[in-house]
């Protein structure tokens, strides 16, 4: 009995799909990866995203669900065998399926045209892991939008879109904003702009307690190592610091967003914000 045709380690395919793990090949290609069943099935689910897909055997019997969705989202399937999975895969451990995609950063400008009432801002974010991570929280606390500057981690880069865990296909994301613009372009769009800083002569607390949290509202994070440095912080409208009851030296990158936009959405969601609703 004959198996199923397994797509060749020397395929021109298996060899493209190698190169998406290097930035300059990602952006002349405006391809890159998703790694794994969590990333594959939200690329399948995205409009005209998901491209190719690489399956083993075993992940194609065991999610014969995302294959098939990604047969019908018009993406080629490749079977292979695991040793090309694991040449295509920037994972130690990888989990069998592999989808190439195309880039889905959406332009600034038409961040600003759907009026945003909640979007974290990214500057100087270096760290794949974190930008993923805070990308994964905004979606949480049901932000609108997301913007990279133009000194933050690539979008796509292999560890930022695993550490979204999906949340990269679920909201619009701009790249490659300068600080300043983003700022401006998000004042004009009646945002205020708060920064988050360990330093900030506002606390966030005092913040909620006088009830200016339910207005539309940008947070702007900075590297996790230095902050934000001092042009950015005075390009706000407040800066504002997450209080330690405990004693804990500070918070971590991730953390702290996740406490910030969720302070926000909370304020926003409330009798007088930006978000209220009238119970039915």
């Amino acid at each position: 009995m004959v198996g199923p045709e397994l797509i060749s380690p020397k395929s021109s395919r298996v060899s493209a799909a190698r190169r998406l793990a290097k930035r300059n090949f990602r952006g002349k290609e405006r391809l890159f990866l998703a790694e794994g069943p969590q990333a594959v099935r939200e690329a399948a689910g995205h409009a005209d995203t998901l491209v190719e897909l690489f399956a083993t055997l075993d992940a194609a019997e065991r999610y014969t669900d995302i294959v098939a969705e990604a047969r019908d989202a018009g993406a080629r399937v490749h079977l292979a065998d695991e040793d090309v999975i694991a040449d295509i895969s920037t994972t130690v451990t990888p989990q069998g399926l592999v989808g190439v995609c195309r880039f889905l950063d959406t332009p600034f400008e038409d961040v600003l045209a759907a009026r945003p009432k909640l979007v974290a801002v990214l500057a100087n974010v270096r760290d794949p892991g974190n930008a993923g991570t805070v990308l994964r929280c905004a979606d949480a606390a049901g932000a609108d939008a997301v913007v990279l500057t133009d000194a933050s981690v690539d979008l796509y880069n292999p560890k930022s879109v695993r550490a979204s865990v999906g949340s990269l296909f679920h909201l619009p994301v701009a790249v490659g904003v300068p600080v300043e613009r983003a700022v401006q372009g998000l004042k004009d769009a009646g945002v205020r702009i708060l920064a988050a800083d360990g330093a900030g002569e506002h606390d966030l607390d005092t913040e909620l307690d006088r009830g200016t949290m339910g207005t539309p509202t940008a947070w702007i994070f900075g590297n996790e190592a230095w902050g934000l440095p001092e042009e950015t912080r005075e390009l706000a409208d407040a800066v504002v610091r997450v209080p330690i009851h405990g004693k804990a030296e500070s918070l971590n990158l991730a953390t702290a967003a996740a406490v910030c936009l969720y302070a926000s959405a909370r304020a926003q969601r409330a009798p007088g914000g930006c978000r209220s609703v009238t119970p039915s």
